[in-house]
């Protein structure tokens, strides 16, 4: 028999707000993030599938919207982000995600939130950006703003994208790097894959800011 989401979301949501807060989270770029805010800057978060578990609980008083698919799967999470202070707009299939990214830009525009886009979701390739950010940006406009989640030490699933669950207690460094905008006149194919390219280099140029400073390594074990 299966539990009704409305049974679920709370418990879930206490224990991902207790495992969180016992994450000793580092943030480096924040100060833009929110300097940009408080300007009335509209932004997109772009940021690797697997590195997702941390993000909501530093949302503090942003304002923020993601996709989620519109499986049973996606039924509880979209349950759980809105219980934490999301908006949700749902897709999975192609169709379905175009029309999840023209609810985002509508939102964006409307009503100032800023998206969240994992940017290789939601079946991969790992760390392969896909257009999605890049049209949402076209189309809002809004500032790209890259960002990074870099657990000490985590779990592994084996899944498409290798998704990290940080263990209670380790350190998590949240690293937001230079926002960008897009600034294409228009997007044809060949832009798009270019813009992809550079959105994806900015990802991977970021690094902890525990190696940056101390030449530290974070550690992951498989699950």
């Amino acid at each position: 028999m299966s539990v009704p989401f409305s049974l679920l979301a709370r418990p879930i949501n206490i224990l991902y707000r207790l495992w969180c807060s016992s994450l000793h989270i580092v943030q480096t770029g924040r100060e833009t993030v929110d300097g940009l805010d408080a300007q009335g800057r509209i932004m997109i978060f772009a940021l690797f599938h697997d590195e997702l578990f941390s993000l909501m609980h530093v949302r503090e008083n942003l304002r923020l919207v993601t996709v989620v698919s519109r499986s049973r799967d996606g039924e509880y999470l979209a349950r759980l982000l809105q219980s934490l202070g999301l908006k949700t707009a749902r897709g999975s299939s192609s169709r379905q995600g175009a029309s999840a990214l023209r609810q985002i830009a509508r939102i964006m525009r409307e009503d100032k939130y800023h998206g969240v886009i994992t940017v290789d979701g939601p079946r991969g390739p790992r760390h392969k950006v896909k257009q999605g950010a890049i049209i949402l940006a076209f189309r809002t406009p809004a500032i790209i703003q890259p960002v990074r989640l870099f657990p000490n030490r985590a779990k592994r699933f084996n899944s498409w994208d290798r998704f990290q669950l940080p263990l209670p207690f380790t350190r998590v460094d949240i690293v937001f790097g230079e926002p960008y905008a897009v600034r294409a006149a228009k997007l044809d194919e060949e832009i798009i894959v270019a813009e992809c390219l550079e959105l994806e280099r900015r990802l991977k140029d970021l690094r902890p800011t525990q190696l940056l400073h101390a030449g530290q390594k974070g550690r992951c074990c498989a699950l």
